[in-house]
């Protein structure tokens, strides 16, 4: 019988069918390595393609004024979002029973809700992606309300936003967050590390698209809050004195204008108002000059207030006294042909030192001053804290220049009466807050204390010392010589007088450097004074800078006064029982 062999066909049947035995049970072998051997790797590998962590914003701590009121917080605000594919009608319970909601039924309530057209949001819930966002940021009382329609493909992604609840109020001082969260200015910058907590950590689950999946956020570590940060500021007394300056900066159309209220016995900084300011809500409103604090920034010549530390270096150094005589021209000639003149015309005048201080006489100044050596007063200035930054160091607070070695030329007298030097705000009211505290100046304070999320409370950091500038009985002196330069009749300083209250004080009024060695039309005008001045409690320190409408220091009085009333109001001092000291002005 002949033997048959397979035909071509079958023979590649044949092995066709070998071929995919073979495949077939290499598919198996490595299907049960996958299932078997390396699952609990696959599946880990395959999490942490799905699996995300991101960080948890910790909340920011507030900021609150003396009595705890708030003046910087942080709240939440959501992102409304939507998962697209899960889009679909829904039942709702009304009165025990399922109610069938359309999809058009969610968007018309939705939109009512969010103040959205009810066509803007059917668009936004459409597509294939696990992710889809209706509105960002809406604030907590529209959240509840999203809430509570209870639609199950509508979820919320919280997002911290800080918010200042008094607008402008101490804007100057508290400073702002940009819009990446960052903080920008003032204290939120240099206090961040009391304000700012410590973030946690969350995971979710994404989608093939890279898309968070709504509802698959698990928090791993628990966001720490940051601390709340206490000032020494009176809110209401801050908001006082900002309306208070608001006013005269544009009945005087200056270009601006401070207030700062000292408590004399503690350093502390009980207002720092300025006008114009910014409100943190909206600082990209305002100019940048305008966006931090000229109190601590600003640097001018001082002008006449200085002719105080002037008098009390010289009595403290023992070559004069309230009553020390001179004979003061309208003008007068030094280093031979530069002339000094006061700002005023007058005959030639018979006045003691105090009459100096009451007339603001520059030609009588220099004749006390140079008594002292320059060097010597220098360093008095320097314990003043002239030419360095107060103890609170904001952030980009200036020094102001003095010069620690005689310059050259007429600068040895006309810095006696605040030319040649510059200063800032708060460096003249620390001045006038070591007169009034028995020559003993104190570190500015603006901090009080951070507490901690978990409630520990620790003092704000104390950068500076007490310095005893002056004797006692020297400091008693100019006291009740800044209390005649009020009492006495024919001085600027008599505007500023409250009745019932010995007040003591001294203006200014500074020529402005032109940049081109010289001094332009403008000034700026002050008034620094104290109260009561028979046992001082309170300095109140205002600046106006380039008023138009007026020339002189008297456009400093009347705010000096009205902050000064409302500071004896709001701190209950009693009237004065006893009478100011009468000082001779002329002999």
């Amino acid at each position: 019988m002949a033997r048959t062999y397979p035909s071509l066909t079958e023979q590649r049947l044949k092995w066709a069918k070998i071929a995919v035995l073979v495949i077939f049970v290499a598919i198996l072998i490595r299907l049960f390595d996958y299932q078997i051997f390396n699952a609990a790797k696959i599946n880990s590998e395959s999490a942490g393609r799905r699996l995300v962590t991101a960080s948890v914003p910790a909340l920011r701590g507030n900021i609150v004024d003396a009595n705890g009121k708030i003046l910087a917080t942080t709240v939440m605000s959501y992102d409304v979002t939507v998962d697209p594919t899960q889009v679909q009608p829904y039942t709702v319970p009304v009165n025990g029973k399922d109610e069938l909601h359309s999809v058009s039924d969610a968007t018309r309530e939705l939109g009512a809700v969010l103040g959205m057209d009810q066509q803007v949001v059917a668009q936004k819930i459409q597509g294939t992606s696990h992710y889809g966002l209706v509105k960002k940021q809406v604030d907590g009382a529209t959240y509840l309300k999203v809430k509570a329609l209870d639609i199950p493909w509508v979820y919320y992604n919280p997002v911290p936003h800080r918010v200042y609840p008094n607008g402008a109020l101490a804007g100057n001082l508290l400073g702002f967050m940009g819009q990446e969260g960052k903080p920008l200015e003032g204290l939120e910058l240099s206090q961040n590390k009391c304000l700012a907590g410590v973030d946690g950590q969350q995971t979710y689950t994404r989608g093939a698209d890279s898309i968070r999946i709504p509802g698959t956020a698990s928090v791993t570590v628990q966001p720490q809050n940051g601390g709340t940060l206490k000032l020494t500021i009176d809110s209401d007394l801050q908001y006082f004195a900002q309306q208070v300056m608001s006013q005269y900066v544009k009945q005087e159309r200056a270009d601006w204008g401070s207030a700062i209220v000292v408590e004399a016995k503690t350093g502390k900084i009980l207002a720092a108002a300025e006008a114009p300011t910014v409100d943190p809500n909206a600082y990209w409103t305002v100019s940048a000059d305008a966006r931090g604090a000229r109190i601590f920034r600003t640097t001018f010549e001082p002008g006449s207030t200085i002719k105080t530390v002037t008098a009390a270096t010289a009595i403290d150094q023992g070559v004069a006294t309230p009553l020390t005589q001179v004979v003061a021209p309208q003008t007068t000639k030094v280093l031979g042909s530069f002339r000094i003149s006061d700002s005023h015309m007058h005959p030639t005048e018979h006045l003691t030192l105090q009459g100096i201080l009451i007339e603001s006489s520059n030609t009588g100044i220099i004749q006390i001053g140079i008594k002292v050596p320059y060097s010597l007063r220098a360093d008095y200035w320097k314990k003043f804290g002239l030419g360095e930054r107060t103890a609170v160091q904001f952030p980009g607070e200036g020094s102001g220049i003095v010069h620690q070695t005689a310059p050259d030329g007429a600068s040895v007298y006309t810095s006696m009466f605040g030319q040649a030097m510059t200063v800032t705000p708060i460096q003249t009211a620390f001045i006038y807050q070591t007169f009034a505290n028995g020559g003993s100046r104190l570190p500015a304070q603006l901090l009080d204390t951070c507490t901690a999320a978990d409630g520990t409370v620790s003092a704000a950091e104390k950068l500076g010392s007490r310095v005893q500038v002056l004797k006692p009985s020297t400091a008693r002196q100019v006291v009740d010589m800044l209390e005649n330069d009020v009492a006495q009749t024919g001085g600027v300083g008599s505007t500023a007088a409250i009745p019932g209250y010995r007040i003591g004080g001294k203006s200014g009024t500074a020529q402005i450097a032109d940049g081109r060695g010289g001094y332009g039309a403008l000034h700026a005008i002050s008034f620094i004074g104290m109260a009561p001045a028979e046992n001082p409690e309170y300095v109140v320190a205002v600046t106006i800078y380039k008023p138009r409408t007026v020339s002189n220091s008297i456009g400093a009085t009347p705010p000096f006064k009205a902050i000064l009333e409302q500071v004896l109001r709001t701190y209950r001092v009693p009237p004065s029982t006893t009478k100011s000291p009468l000082i001779k002005a002329h002999w």
